[in-house]
């Protein structure tokens, strides 16, 4: 059998892939064996099991994600800031499905490669409801606000579920539009 380079950098990139085609839930070291067309421990040379895998397509995927991210937000503030973040966000869930499934994986105890990588997706979202004037514990609550109308909103698109006869994006141009007053006031209103 030829030799195909295998690194844990090629296996983490395909995995991704993979799991864009198959759903991140069903990637296997098997089925990633079977993609290089090797035998299963030329996995386990670079992997230490199913978990490290999953593990390593999360980090992989959030720091492409916070790269487009920060693209496209860059150089924008408020209104503008936030359309770009969700914009972007919305598409790379339709074109990295599986991967996007990855961003919300909970990072597994120690790994700080992980907590790193989530933690500078965060940085970006902070930095867009910064620019609203929110910040501190209002920050995380208003980052949970983005992230839940746009997980939302993404995770049902992606799954085929908005069937009523009405233009999606103006739908979610709504949505963004929503997002943008609510942050715009975020400071005014009293959380009881």
């Amino acid at each position: 059998m030829p030799r195909v380079g295998l690194t844990r950098q090629r296996l983490t990139e395909e995995a991704g892939r993979l799991a864009d085609e198959i759903g991140y839930d069903n990637v296997t070291l098997a089925a990633l064996a079977r993609r290089f067309g090797v035998a299963g421990p030329s996995v386990f040379k670079h992997v230490t099991g199913q978990d490290d895998l999953r593990q390593a397509i999360a980090v992989a995927a959030l720091d492409d994600y916070r790269t487009d991210l920060e693209r496209a937000v860059m150089g924008r503030s408020t209104g503008a800031a936030v359309r770009a973040l969700l914009t972007t966000s919305r598409t790379w869930a339709r074109d990295h499905p599986g991967r996007y499934a990855a961003l919300s994986r909970v990072p597994t105890r120690g790994s700080a490669e992980h907590v790193a990588a989530a933690n500078r997706v965060l940085a970006v979202l902070e930095a867009v409801v910064e620019g609203y004037g929110i910040t501190g514990d209002d920050a995380i609550d208003a980052i949970r606000f983005v992230r839940s109308a746009l997980h939302g909103f993404s995770s049902l698109e992606c799954a085929g579920a908005f069937e009523l006869d009405r233009d999606l994006t103006r739908s979610f141009d709504r949505l963004t539009d929503v997002c943008d007053a609510v942050l715009a006031s975020w400071n005014r209103a009293r959380v009881r």
